[in-house]
Order: structure tokens, then sequence, then C-alpha cells
């Protein structure tokens, strides 16, 4: 299979790909909780964590894959005390098994957020030996 990207909606603020498929491998750039580009959502820490995990599905789909293909998982969190709540978040967004993940204290994010999460991403083969 070619290689496969989304730019997302503003292509021209970000010079990379939201999401990027090379075969069966998936790459999806950090996810914030933002509604819009550049307008981080209200409600604090959970509803930013929210936004990000929403973000990063329509992000795997815009290259043909879904949350249970993931793999591995980075967090970024500019306030380590907040993992306790990304860890509810994360068992709510992932089936078990779940994917591995690191966890990674920032002292910045883009936008002022509290959370980015990315992912990585392997696309399985269905049994008719198409890739879905």
């Amino acid at each position: 299979m070619a290689s496969q990207h989304s730019t997302g909606d503003a292509p021209d603020e970000h010079p990379y790909s939201v999401g990027f498929r090379s075969g069966d491998l998936v790459a999806i750039a950090g996810r914030l909780g933002v509604s819009a580009p550049g307008t981080l959502v209200p409600g604090g820490f959970e509803a930013e964590c929210a936004q990000a995990f929403a973000n990063l599905d329509e992000a795997l789909r815009s290259v043909g894959a879904a949350r249970e293909d993931v793999v591995k998982v980075v967090a970024y969190l500019t306030d380590m005390a907040d993992r306790s709540r990304l860890n509810a978040a994360y068992r709510e967004f992932f089936p078990e098994p779940r994917p591995a993940r690191s966890c990674v204290g920032a002292a910045s994010l883009p936008y002022g957020g509290a959370v980015e999460i990315e992912a990585l991403a392997r696309v399985r083969e269905t049994p008719s030996g198409s890739v879905g």
C-alpha cells in the first residue's frame, strides 16, 4: 500500500501530517484537547483529555485505522499529578488488552493545553487478506 496521510483542518498552520500511514504502520501526531484549531475546550483536564482522545479517534480514521489498532501511546502532561485522571480516561478509551504507554512530563504544551496524546498503530489484516 502506498503511503497515506491526513493534514487535518489547517495544513498551513502545521508543517506535518496529523496521521501518516505507510503499509500497516500508522503514526498519529500529538492530539490536544482542542475543538477547533487553536481553541482549547473549556472544562479543565477531564474535558481536554476526552477531546484529545476524540481527536485521536478522528486522526486514526483519517488514515484507515481505529483505536483497536493502536499498539503504543505517548501522553504528555504539564502536571504529573494528573496521571491518575489520565489513567481513568485511558481505561475508558482503550479496550483490553490496552496498548503500551509512556507518560512524559512537559513544561508546556501548545495553546496552554494540559495533555497531548500521540499514537503508533498497526493495521491488522482482515481474514480476506485485505488491510482494513
